[in-house]
């Protein structure tokens, strides 16, 4: 038995495979949460790309994450929240123009903020950077479990470090075994390019550290409210 989605064709022969995909709906947000509490890493689609996600307060997980990507610990992960008004939870955003997050987010933008004295977030979470990228996608599913788990999620591109980003779930079936579970959303139609990557740590300027699928969207919003690029503010 197999069936496809768009372009990804899933082959479900044998128990081991199928019982870890199931589809990204709300009737899977609990068992999804379930294993982030239990600090279990699962595979979940944004509105991006598909990425690996655990609760980025567990030194255990966020480790699980970098070995199933074979990456170094060095090499920052984002977090994910349910939605903006968390952000302040994890990272400074007094600097930032009002209305400024609300307008990026939810959408295929990463934000990198300071962390702070008054983040919540883990030392062992990107230890010896001050700074964090935050994401709010999108997206749904994802939104329902950041909310459900009642912590940051670590985010992270679902694919070995290196290679093509995954915009379907057989992109990175090879890794389907190291997650407790996959949840499937189909073909994601914004492309490889990830998300938009903005610098946001300083007062009143901008810095575009990827261009990702939302560039020019985003920094017009951003001229919009007022701030420079760093390389005109210079």
């Amino acid at each position: 038995m197999a069936y496809t989605v768009g372009n990804c064709h899933v082959n479900d022969d044998t128990n081991t495979i199928l019982s870890t995909v199931s589809p990204a709906t709300t009737d899977y947000a609990l068992e999804a949460i379930k294993a982030l509490k239990a600090e279990r890493v699962i595979a979940v689609p944004t509105d991006t790309l598909y990425g690996f996600a655990c609760d980025a307060c567990s030194s255990e997980a966020v480790n699980r994450i970098y070995e199933i990507k074979g990456r170094k610990d060095t090499s920052p992960l984002a977090i994910c929240v349910g939605d903006v008004a968390e952000i302040k939870r994890y990272a400074v955003t007094d600097h930032l123009p009002q209305g400024l997050l609300d307008s990026l987010l939810p959408g295929p933008v990463t934000v990198i903020l300071n962390r702070g004295q008054s983040s919540i977030l883990e030392k062992s979470l990107n230890p010896g950077l001050e700074s964090v990228g935050i994401r709010v996608p999108d997206n749904d599913f994802i939104r329902i479990i950041a909310r459900g788990l009642g912590s940051a999620l670590a985010l992270t591109s679902a694919n070995l470090s290196g290679k093509p980003s995954s915009v379907c779930i057989k992109d990175f079936e090879t890794l389907w075994e190291h997650c407790t579970h996959v949840y499937d959303g189909g073909v994601l139609p914004a492309g490889r390019a990830g998300s938009t990557i903005v610098d946001l740590t300083r007062v009143g300027i901008y810095k575009i550290l990827r261009p990702g699928s939302a560039r020019e969207e985003t920094v017009a919003i951003l001229k919009n409210h007022s701030l420079e690029e760093e390389s005109a503010a210079s």
